[in-house]
């Protein structure tokens, strides 16, 4: 696990440039720097050393050393690849996945290359025989890479705030991105917070020569449910998820494991049986489950180190993350997985955490329905519809959350696991600069279009496998570990394992109020009933009640009434919003930790520099 950055210019860079921009990354590789230069091509690297370590030194070259390459992540089934690649006669300098992907490239071609890779990647491969530079993102988007043009010149990378230190680089506000961020929690444009820098997305791959950028997809999400009734489907998952840790662990350093009181993580952590786990929580009543992992770990006799948060640990850690997010990140959970990261890696370089599970087998609330709810929904649309409009505007009575909810179809009131504000709401805490008249709505719409006929459930499936775990769950995942020079692997969100969830159908999925309902029972078999049976829950953290206290109101106050803060708000209704909160008028928590969270990394980025 490393970062890499990358300058194509036809004009001749400065190596110390490249070396600056490199170095901003360290987090991402504490261990070894290297460095390529030719007449158009800069490549700088940072590396974390997980396999082969005394050579997987980057960046690295062919053996005519015409091809060069560098690249973040795991391949977890090169040592397949590498066997076949001896066979057409390839030699090898090293034991890395890096030499396969480049000599695979070689080998298979673009496309041919990455149809085999079972991993997490983002790489760029320079030909200088052809002129011609090569990247590449993961199948899912675990690992991130951002792209800049401006002027002929392009750059590449793990990390937006390398692109900060090139001279050349432009340093200004995306306007559309803070509306849609407002709403959704984080960024879901192709377009970063940053002006002219995008991102790759997954399953994409690029090519660029002659000055011209061409992206093409190698691989997209597709559902395609097959028949089997639920016992296979349990004996499948069982299957899929032991062989997945099996090739998760693959490592020349000890691998540790993320742990909470939820399922995935415990069924990951029964299956690959760690020598160490690692839990956090809070010291407030609720908001605590690492009694849950060290219960656990005590039946399965594993050592677990936990750390209890406090809250004035939880604001000092903020402006860090949004740092190291480099967009402004509002999921509560990103702080907490900071300080976990943090813990593990006093001792251990590698840890397995349980993301993806929710979005692959349906673990999310919202994918659920209870039975007053499905009984409702028999009712015909347009009843519903009517139903919904006679009620919307009348004051809240028991029943109303479903009039108004089964009243609109599942495009209308689902955009994801997080809605934090309407495009209304958004519009109107913004200054005139800010507002968009793009709605979220539109950006959904892209995905759903591409499943019109599928059930709601699979609707939902679909649109968080290809917004809400790219843009959120596996970003905080890789900046958060990242940060602190950890790689964090997610089994549980595989190539295969998706190739398997893409078939088992929603009735295995979902029962009635039971999500993940397969998945948990395969999971019954390795972990206690009382484990696998507990519902979603993620990162408890208790923000909107320490808001009410005075301490941490003035805290959030102070930052809503700093000068800049007139660029993008209404100031007097983002100080309402808070002032609703603190006298218990409304529970408005979770919009004003979102623009808090905006201030303080525009704080890191445009006034601390």
């Amino acid at each position: 696990m490393c970062g890499f950055v990358g300058i194509y210019s036809k004009n001749l860079i400065d190596k110390n440039i490249i070396k600056e921009m490199s170095d901003t990354i360290r987090h991402r590789g504490p261990d070894s720097e290297g460095y390529y230069f030719d007449n158009e091509i800069s490549f700088g690297f940072r590396r974390l050393s997980i396999i082969d370590l005394e050579h997987g030194t980057q960046p690295l070259l062919n053996q005519s050393e015409d091809v060069a390459i560098v690249f973040n992540g795991e391949i977890y089934n090169y040592q397949e690849i590498r066997a076949d690649l001896l066979e057409k006669g390839f030699k090898f300098k090293t034991s890395t996945d890096t030499e396969v992907i480049l000599n695979g490239y070689l080998a298979y071609g673009e496309e041919g290359i990455l149809q085999r890779l079972r991993g997490m990647f983002a790489f760029a491969i320079w030909d200088s025989k052809k002129k011609r530079l090569f990247g590449a993102r993961d199948h899912f988007g675990i690992k991130p890479y951002y792209y800049y043009e401006n002027d002929g010149d392009l750059l590449f990378g793990s990390e937006i705030k390398a692109f900060l230190k090139y001279p050349k680089f432009k340093k200004e506000i995306n306007k559309e991105a803070l509306k849609q961020y407002l709403i959704f929690q984080y960024n879901p444009l192709e377009e970063s917070f940053f002006k002219g820098v995008k991102k790759l997305r997954p399953g994409q791959y690029f090519i660029f020569e002659n000055g011209v950028m061409t992206k093409k997809k190698y691989f997209t999400i597709s559902l395609d449910y097959k028949e089997m009734n639920f016992e296979q489907a349990v004996h499948k998952i069982e299957n899929a998820v032991e062989s997945s840790i099996r090739y998760h662990k693959i490592s020349d350093v000890e691998v540790g494991a993320f742990l909470s009181g939820g399922v995935d993580s415990s069924y990951v952590v029964a299956v690959s049986k760690p020598n160490k786990t690692f839990s956090v929580g809070f010291d407030n009543h609720g908001f605590d489950e690492t009694q849950y992992a060290k219960e656990l770990s005590d039946i399965l006799k594993i050592h677990n180190y936990s750390k209890m948060i406090a809250p004035d640990e939880f604001f000092d850690r903020i402006p860090l993350v949004q740092y190291h997010s480099d967009e402004p990140h509002a999921n509560l959970s990103a702080v907490p997985l900071h300080f976990l990261s943090q813990l593990a890696s006093q001792h251990v370089k590698v840890v397995l955490s349980g993301e993806g599970a929710d979005e692959l087998f349906a673990g999310y609330n919202d994918y659920e329905e209870a039975l007053p709810q499905r009984l409702y929904k028999l009712l015909p649309f347009k009843l519903r519809r009517y139903l919904y409009n006679v009620v919307k505007n009348k004051p809240h009575f028991r029943g109303k959350t479903i009039i108004t909810k089964y009243g609109k179809t599942v495009e209308e009131y689902f955009i994801g696991q997080a809605e934090i504000m309407t495009d209304e709401e958004a519009n109107h805490l913004l200054t005139t600069d800010y507002q968009s008249n793009l709605t979220s709505r539109e950006l959904t719409k892209v995905y759903y279009d591409q499943v019109k006929d599928m059930d709601d459930v699979s609707k939902k499936i679909y649109l968080d496998m290809n917004m809400w775990i790219v843009d959120d769950i596996l970003l905080k995942a890789d900046k958060m570990s990242m940060a602190n020079s950890i790689e964090l692997r997610v089994p549980l969100l595989d190539k295969e394992m998706w190739e398997l969830a893409k078939t088992i159908p929603v009735k295995h999925k979902v029962k009635g109020k039971i999500t993940k309902f397969a998945f948990r029972t395969a999971a019954q078999r390795k972990i206690p009933f009382e484990w696998s049976k507990r519902r979603k829950a993620g990162f408890l953290v208790p923000f909107i009640h320490w808001i009410k206290e005075d301490k941490y109101y003035n805290i959030v106050k102070e930052t809503f009434n700093q000068k800049f803060v007139e660029i993008f708000f209404d100031v007097d209704k983002i100080n309402n919003l808070l002032e609703e909160h603190y006298s218990l008028k409304k529970n408005n928590g979770r919009k004003i930790y979102t623009i808090y969270t905006f201030l303080k990394w525009y704080e890191q980025f445009f006034i601390n520099n």
